[in-house]
């Protein structure tokens, strides 16, 4: 894995194997947060299966924090596609919020969402029950 990408999944895994949130927040800072963080959700948006989705549409904001502060992309899904977009251009219709070391995982599988939840690690703001449905979508 090149210093600038963060690989696949199990090189993302294998990079936050074992380590504190501190260590993570560190190796994320170095490769730069937003640049891993674009590549994270744009990564994320490329596993989106329209077959999956239907013929719905949605936006999906996530408030994503580190040290640095909090960054916000938004998963935009309409017409069989899904865009990862940074900011938080357009009204979402559930906001999921955690730390950048939650999130990896969360993505990597080292984090169940429902167990993320109940123990405050994510918190959702919207449409609660969508947030469950839309898990599906992605492969």
């Amino acid at each position: 894995m090149a210093d600038s990408d963060i690989g696949g999944r199990d090189e993302l895994a294998a990079m936050i194997e074992g380590k504190s949130d501190d260590e993570i927040n560190g190796a994320v800072a170095e490769r730069g947060t937003e640049k891993v963080l674009g590549q994270l959700f744009g990564a994320w948006a490329a596993r989106f299966d329209p077959a999956r989705a239907g013929n719905q549409s949605a936006v999906v904001g996530f408030d994503i924090t580190s040290p640095e502060g909090t960054h916000q992309y938004q998963l935009k899904v309409a017409d069989g596609t899904c865009q990862a977009v940074s900011g938080a251009p357009e009204a979402a219709r559930v906001t999921l919020g955690l730390a950048v070391p939650d999130l990896l995982r969360l993505v990597t599988g080292k984090l169940d969402g429902m167990q993320a939840f109940m123990t405050g690690k994510l918190k959702l703001s919207g449409d609660m029950m969508f947030a469950q449905s839309m898990q599906q979508w992605f492969t």
